[in-house]
């Protein structure tokens, strides 16, 4: 039977009921209770059953049927006896990860979902003019600190190549973590990452301070797909926001040269520790001034990044300049 077909019941029928109405019901509620339990309970089987059957005959059914004159008030009653029953479900979106052309990973999905895990790609950065990879020349006593011995460290804050100065500065224990966004954020192991940055005046040991190779080291990382390095806060030269460099690479044994890279990127310094380093700590006297004229978003290298890329390429850092800092940063790489 179609939609137009569908009628209400007539005007007698509304009389017939009214006028048995007081024979099917007591003059007490204590009288009506056991009735209307036992039509509450009728009334429910029959519309589970009814349900039940329009669910197997598909959609059109639910749509093309009609009921005996019940309007909006039988379509409520209809609505509260299927939740009552708890056979109605909510559906919630599973979340998925997308990764960018800009190298950004972002999870979306309902309201109601969550993930478990999650990590940004980082997006690929300038090694900048002072690598000593193996990519450009420097004026110091290699231009590819990678083919050095002893370049394998966790603590980068001494030099190795000719002398043992140790740069001065406040003292920050950087883990970096690195996870793979096409595997669920899976942690890499066996990955070998090149950190290095400037000193506490803003000179890059090999280049601007050509006797020393402080400030460079290699680590492997683990089962947990993290390494450790032992550094300094580094200063703030003009022109540039406060940064570390970093490079990834396949294996401990690709890591040669820079040319086998598979991330070349960098780390921005976050802002309430430099400003709580720069006034206060000893020898960073310069970077005042320099910092209070960048911003990322006019740097050269972050500022054309997304927020989500400037979150993730900005380390967690917490303690102070008397007892130094602990930073922590996750490096996401689609592999």
């Amino acid at each position: 039977m179609s939609i137009s077909e569908c009628r209400r019941p007539g005007q007698d029928q509304n009389r017939n009921h009214n006028q048995n109405h007081d024979n099917r019901h007591g003059h007490h509620l204590a009288d009506d209770l056991p009735l209307m339990a036992a039509q509450l309970g009728l009334q429910r089987r029959r519309a589970l059953a009814w349900l039940g059957s329009a669910a197997a005959a598909g959609p059109a059914l639910l749509l093309g049927g009609c009921g005996g004159g019940g309007g909006s008030d039988a379509s409520g009653s209809l609505a509260g006896l299927v939740a009552a029953s708890g056979t109605a479900s909510a559906t919630t979106a599973t979340p998925t990860t997308s990764t960018s052309s800009s190298g950004s990973s972002t999870t979306t999905g309902s309201s109601t979902s969550s993930s478990s895990s999650s990590c940004t790609a980082l997006p690929g950065e300038t090694a900048g003019p002072y690598p000593a990879d193996g990519t450009n020349s420097s004026s110091g006593s290699t231009s590819d600190i990678l083919t050095s011995s002893g370049i394998v460290r966790s603590d980068i804050r001494s030099s190795f190549l000719g002398t043992t100065t140790q740069a001065g500065g406040v003292q920050t224990t950087l883990t970096l973590t690195l996870l793979n966004t096409s595997s669920s954020c899976a942690p890499l192991s066996g990955y070998a990452i090149y950190l290095w940055h400037c000193d506490r005046d803003g000179n890059y040991s090999l280049y601007s301070a050509p006797t020393e190779s402080y400030l460079r080291g290699v680590q492997v990382t683990d089962s947990n797909g993290q390494v450790t390095f032992t550094t300094i806060f580094p200063g703030c030269y003009s022109g540039r926001w406060p940064h570390m460099h970093f490079e990834v690479f396949q294996s401990l044994s690709t890591a040669t040269t820079g040319k086998n890279s598979i991330l070349t990127s960098q780390l921005a310094m976050p802002s309430a520790v430099c400003g709580a380093v720069y006034p206060y700590a000893t020898g960073y006297t310069s970077s005042v001034a320099n910092f209070a004229a960048v911003s990322l978003s006019t740097d050269n290298v972050f500022g054309d990044n997304t927020s989500a890329q400037i979150a993730a390429m900005t380390p967690a850092m917490s303690g102070s300049v008397a007892a130094g800092y602990t930073a922590t940063a996750t490096i996401g790489i689609a592999r």
